[in-house]
C-alpha cells in the first residue's frame, strides 16, 4: 500500500522509511582527532564534481563524533565491501574501533583502513548547514580502488546486490 504524507515531526518515521527505499553504499569516514584516530560509518556519501574532484558526506549533529569531524581539515572516506559488514557495524557503534586492524596513516596523518573497495583522501573544501546534519564537501587529494562487491544499506539493513559484475 502506498503511503502519502507531508514530511514533518508527526510523520518522521514515514519519511525515514521512504528514504530507506533508496539503496546506498556504506562508507567509513576517518579523521585524526585530539583524542586519536576516529571513525564513523555513514551512508550519506555522494560525488559532487569531477573537476575539481569533490565529494560530500553528512554527519549528524547529535553524533558524539560530530565536533571532531567538523573540526577536521582532512579525512578519508572508505567505501566498504560486502565482506566487511562487521567492520561497518563496529564503527557504527564506536568511533575508536581500530583495535586489531592494520591501520596506517596517509600523508595528512589521517588513519586509513586496509582493504576498502575505494578510498578518497580529502581536504575540507566547504561546510554547510543541512538541518539536523551538516554537509561536508571534501576536495579529493588521492583516490584508490580495487575490485569487489560493495556493502549496501537499504531499509535499515545491510545487504548486497545480487548479480553485480565486478569491473575490477
Amino acid at each position: 500500500m502506498t503511503q502519502t504524507f507531508v514530511p514533518g515531526p508527526d510523520t518522521s518515521r514515514h519519511f525515514r522509511d521512504a528514504l530507506g527505499c533508496f539503496s546506498t553504499g556504506v562508507t567509513i569516514v576517518t579523521c585524526r582527532s585530539p583524542e586519536g584516530p576516529l571513525g564513523i560509518t555513514v551512508n550519506s556519501f555522494a560525488a559532487v564534481s569531477l573537476d575539481p574532484p569533490l565529494v560530500l558526506w553528512s554527519p549528524a549533529k547529535d553524533s558524539d563524533r560530530y565536533d571532531a569531524f567538523m573540526a577536521a581539515e582532512h579525512y578519508a572516506i572508505h567505501v566498504i565491501g560486502s565482506d566487511q559488514e562487521a567492520l561497518a557495524m563496529s564503527f557504527a557503534r564506536k568511533g575508536a574501533a581500530f583495535e586489531g586492524l592494520e591501520v596506517s596513516e596517509n600523508d595528512a596523518g589521517v588513519p586509513v583502513l586496509p582493504q576498502s573497495l575505494a578510498r578518497f583522501d580529502c581536504q575540507i573544501a566547504a561546510r554547510h548547514d543541512g538541518g539536523d546534519h551538516s554537509i561536508l564537501v571534501g576536495r579529493v587529494l588521492l583516490a584508490q580502488h580495487r575490485g569487489g562487491e560493495p556493502l549496501l544499506f537499504v531499509r535499515g539493513k545491510f545487504g548486497r546486490f545480487m548479480g553485480v559484475k565486478d569491473g575490477g
